[in-house]
């Protein structure tokens, strides 16, 4: 019998106040989703060119693993050029700790987004191959690591990675480059978890969600309708392969996207 998909949400890691992240990690530990997840990022630039705050990472997912008791906590994904390996790994093993086991470490090198926050803070971004091989040196780091470890992102070599990885993330993109990649990855690691995140606007209802999406200027490529439809559009990347689907709500602040994320996983199981 196949393993159910597993579906998990992303936290709002771009606020001022803690409190809302954690009100949806609350929400989600309520219906029993199967994981929550945090983004990595110094600052963000929101649509209008302004800046918005980030929650530290680690400070965030300490928080959400004491408060919560069911769901796994994970970061998607730690940027491997922001500490050294030994450093990431100790911070990942103390949320381990505190979660009492329900850690997921998603790692990643990092892309064009990123290189205006490292060198904000006077940080090197690193050529690409500098950073897949500090992606590198965080894996061989984590061998060995009692929670699964994650790594996302599309380059050949990053994929290549994946045979020192339990698991494997693809953000984006349509089912047929997901499948694409996911045999690539299968053929270095056959055991290797795969999974999907992108965005969505959830709704009661299709009209509901196209209105909300409406409202929220949702961009290209976002998924958009009720859990059924939602649901339907994502049955493809399941048969391409996914065990683990990440929604990633554009409102992601509100705490009913939980009952509708775990709608989904109904309408998938």
């Amino acid at each position: 019998m196949a393993e159910a998909v597993r579906v998990a949400l992303t936290l709002p890691s771009f606020r001022d106040d803690p409190e809302t992240a954690l009100g949806v990690a609350l929400a989600a530990d309520v219906v029993e989703l199967d994981a929550v997840f945090a983004y990595e990022h110094l600052f963000r630039v929101a649509l209008d060119g302004s800046r918005r705050p980030a929650h530290d990472v680690w400070a965030l997912l300490g928080a959400v693993a004491a408060e919560t008791r069911h769901v796994r906590v994970g970061t998607l994904v730690a940027r491997v050029t922001l500490r050294p390996p030994a450093v990431l790994a100790h911070a990942f093993e103390t949320v381990q700790r505190v979660s009492a086991g329900r850690l997921v470490a998603a790692l990643g090198a990092g892309d064009s987004e990123s290189r205006p926050e490292n060198e904000e803070f006077g940080l090197a971004f690193g050529t690409l191959d500098q950073r897949i091989d500090a992606l590198g040196a965080a894996l061989d780091r984590l061998a060995g690591a009692t929670f699964p470890v994650w790594i996302g992102g599309t380059h050949p070599r990053v994929l290549a990675l994946a045979g020192r990885a339990t698991g494997w993330n693809r953000w984006g993109g349509s089912a047929d480059r997901f499948a694409a990649a996911a045999a690539v990855v299968r053929a270095a690691n056959p055991t290797a978890t795969l999974t999907w995140g992108g965005l969505t606007v959830l709704g009661a209802s299709d009209d509901a969600a196209r209105t909300k999406a409406h409202r929220l200027t949702a961009g290209p490529g976002t998924l958009v309708g009720a859990p059924a439809t939602v649901a339907a559009h994502l049955a493809r990347y399941v048969e391409a392969g996914a065990q683990w689907i990440v929604l990633g709500p554009v409102d992601s602040s509100d705490p009913r996207n939980a009952e509708l994320a775990a709608d989904v996983r109904a309408c998938l199981s």
